[in-house]
């Protein structure tokens, strides 16, 4: 075992880039309490602050608003439940983990692996967040078991590639913006005109900082590699088996053995499920939003797992992470509904408002969103609390109505990092505390909220 001083020696010698990290992980283990009773907190200071602040801050509206608001999720829960079990599934197929093997092969240092989990993860979550929630992690796990390495570290760098969500093809504010008639389209509504993915997600104030953050996040990653003496290192036997164990499926097994384990059923299933995709592109009504990216992952799982049985074992085992996120979502739901339905979401936007400018005007939006983004951490859910008031109040200063939406996606996506609510299900998979992982990704908060921030500032036009 050994001594003190060999101890203090090692801890002298951290930079203080991971004194700093050491300094979030121990304050994250200690001071943060489990989600659930995170969420809990939240509910009640909302209320406290609905009763204090909002306009509608009664005592009847608060609690029939926060009733409503835990079973007014309870679709969305069960959507994100989808996606995690899907993901999941589609990630313990044979050929998924032969794929995976092969493009960890190239993680064969600390330094690399969590480099590779950030760009794979930021890859996929710019093409859609979905998926992107999900390669992070699963690359983690991999790489976990071929590499000595924090595993929270790892964890917690496939989930900052989850930073660039809202600003890539799947960002349901920028998306919504863009389509005609959507219900969340409150620029349209207020100003009559569509604002394409052009004046959103493909500008110079939302591409130039989300490339910078992929280019510079890596390296920022990698500084912070907690030392020796703070590492944690995860055997890879508790990672569980790389494959799902196949099946048995002998002659003597009788006929509904046989169809079971019979790859017919799949191959009908699949064959409809990319029909009624196709179909449905053709005819302009394929929309690739969250329901879709749950359909996808389905019907990749069921082809690469071949046989019914196997995906529905695959099925079961994924189920099991997803007890915490059926037990916390609903609270956030509640929090969301108190927001809403007492005006406090509506007092916290104006009071940025106050003192905004044209030109500071999508900063402050942005600003507001990173404090909103801790109450209702849902991006759509988040917009419909926040868009009615951030889009008249840019017409009325003559502020960019785009770049003002779109700040308000970039503060969902950077306060992500500190709110536990869609990590859930990232440390679901890896089966790890949150509390560590979180300590990490603070670090990935403020280098981003400043990147951003700074872009909102220096390159956005006025009007």
């Amino acid at each position: 075992m050994p001594q003190a001083p060999a101890i203090e020696a090692r801890i002298a010698a951290r930079s203080p880039l991971q004194k700093l990290v050491a300094f979030f992980v121990y304050l994250f283990e200690r001071v943060m309490p489990d989600p659930f009773i995170l969420a809990i907190a939240l509910s009640v200071l909302t209320a406290g602050l609905a009763a204090l602040l909002a306009p509608k801050g009664s005592l009847p509206v608060i609690l029939t608003s926060w009733y409503g608001g835990i079973f007014s999720i309870a679709g969305f829960a069960f959507q994100m439940i989808l996606v995690l079990v899907t993901g999941h599934s589609l990630a313990s197929a044979p050929a998924v983990q032969a794929g995976l093997r092969r493009l960890v092969s190239l993680a064969t240092t600390p330094s690399r692996a969590v480099a590779l989990s950030f760009l794979a993860a930021a890859l996929a979550s710019w093409l859609n967040w979905g998926f992107g929630l999900i390669i992070g992690v699963l690359l983690a796990k991999e790489v976990a078991r071929r590499v000595r390495v924090d595993f929270a570290w790892l964890v917690a760098a496939g989930y900052s590639g989850w930073v660039i969500w809202a600003s890539g093809l799947s960002s349901s504010i920028a998306l919504t913006q863009a389509s005609h008639g959507n219900a969340l389209n409150v620029i349209e509504k207020l100003t009559g005109r569509l604002t394409p993915l052009g004046e959103t997600v493909f500008t110079t104030y939302n591409l130039v900082p989300t490339v910078l953050i992929v280019v510079i996040m890596p390296f920022v990653l990698m500084a912070t590699r907690p030392s020796e003496a703070d590492a944690v290192i995860v055997e890879a036997g508790r990672l569980g088996p790389d494959e799902a164990p196949e099946p048995a499926t002998g002659r003597q097994a009788g006929f509904a053995r046989r169809v079971e384990h019979s790859p017919v059923a799949t191959a009908v299933f699949v064959a409809a499920g990319v029909a009624a995709l196709g179909t449905a592109a053709v005819l302009g009504q394929l929309s690739f939003d969250i329901n879709a990216v749950i359909f996808i992952l389905l019907l990749a799982g069921l082809a690469l797992h071949g046989r019914p049985m196997a995906y529905v074992g695959a099925v079961k085992r994924a189920a099991g992470l997803t007890g915490s996120m059926m037990l916390q979502y609903p609270i956030y739901g509640g929090i969301m509904g108190m927001m809403t339905a007492t005006g406090l979401a509506e007092r916290i936007s104006e009071g940025f408002m106050t003192f905004a400018t044209a030109k500071t005007f999508p900063f402050w939006s942005y600003i507001a969103s990173l404090v909103i983004t801790l109450f209702v951490p849902s991006g759509g859910g988040h917009w419909v609390v926040q868009g009615p008031f951030t889009v008249p109040a840019a017409v009325e200063l003559h502020a960019s109505v785009p770049a003002s939406a779109m700040a308000v996606a970039m503060g969902e996506q950077v306060a992500n990092m500190v709110q536990p609510f869609w990590v859930l299900p990232v440390v679901a998979i890896a089966g790890i505390g949150v509390q560590r992982v979180m300590g990490h990704t603070i670090i990935t908060f403020l280098v981003c909220g400043v990147i951003y921030g700074i872009a909102l500032l220096t390159l956005v036009p006025v009007g």
